[in-house]
């Protein structure tokens, strides 16, 4: 199986970002042909305050960007996972990922738990839980015989979440993020490394990258693909872009089988 990782630049101008978005879906499907196209956490939408972020989300499946999300993949035939978008649901916003299928209906829905509420050693404080609500549900989908998790950038520090996805069947797992510039130069690759090597999975951690709050704030970027030993088998470049990964599922079978950890838990 092919996967294929686009990485965004997004902002609060949600028009531009759905252009961006479309036209990198597209170049990446003509020249790779992947049946898994990943987007970047809040792709559709990366702005400042809570009016703001509660103004850019609908009640699915309202709205432009999961409409449009969900024609795109239809016409290219793909299995299209937008990183995440501000959801509605009565009172509350989330922060949710919502995975189209080839034929352009919902396959998957996906809450984000782990709220980042963080002072960065940049000096620059994160408030979610101040916007959004906090999704429970462990949610996995198909892609053919596959089976995929899905988690959003913070999740990656919670290893029980990572767990109950691979008990779930997951060979693949998938992390859109926005990961900071100053906690992504330090933790990023080591933790989307070890996320793979105690899931023995493919795991698909796909970030925004460069400036965005007028500059405020920085992206890490760095979107990668690591095989179930922990090895890097794509990357992106630095900037706006993407990058494409061919996924082995008897790599996963015989890394399980040479190292049976999910075999070998006491706690």
């Amino acid at each position: 199986m092919k996967i294929s990782m686009v990485q965004m630049n997004s902002g609060s101008d949600k028009a531009r970002n759905l252009d961006d978005a479309e036209r990198l879906v597209r170049e990446v499907v003509a020249a790779e042909k992947p049946e898994l196209v990943v987007l970047p956490e809040y792709f559709a939408f990366l702005g400042e305050g809570r009016d703001a972020v509660h103004g850019s989300g609908k009640y699915f499946p309202d709205g432009a960007s999961y409409k449009r999300m969900a024609s795109l993949a239809r016409e290219l035939g793909v299995t299209l996972h937008c990183g995440s978008m501000v959801e509605k649901a009565g009172n509350n916003h989330y922060n949710a990922t919502v995975v189209f299928g080839p034929k352009g209906e919902e396959i998957a829905k996906y809450r984000k738990m782990h709220l980042f509420d963080i002072d960065t050693p940049g000096g620059v404080s994160y408030r979610e839980s101040d916007t959004i609500s906090r999704g429970e549900d462990v949610v996995t989908y198909k892609v053919g015989d596959t089976t995929v998790g899905c988690a959003i950038c913070y999740d990656i520090r919670f290893p029980e979440l990572f767990r109950a996805l691979r008990d779930k069947g997951a060979d693949v797992i998938v992390l859109p993020a926005a990961f900071t510039l100053m906690t992504g130069k330090d933790h990023w690759e080591l933790l989307a490394r070890a996320r793979a090597v105690e899931t023995q999975t493919y795991f698909v951690a796909v970030g925004q990258t460069g400036a965005h709050a007028e500059g405020k704030k920085w992206c890490w970027g760095h979107s990668m693909v690591i095989d179930p030993w922990g090895l890097m088998v794509a990357q992106c470049s630095d900037g706006v872009g993407s990058a494409t990964a061919t996924v082995d599922l008897n790599r996963v079978a015989n890394v399980r089988r040479d190292v049976p950890v999910a075999q070998h838990h006491v706690l």
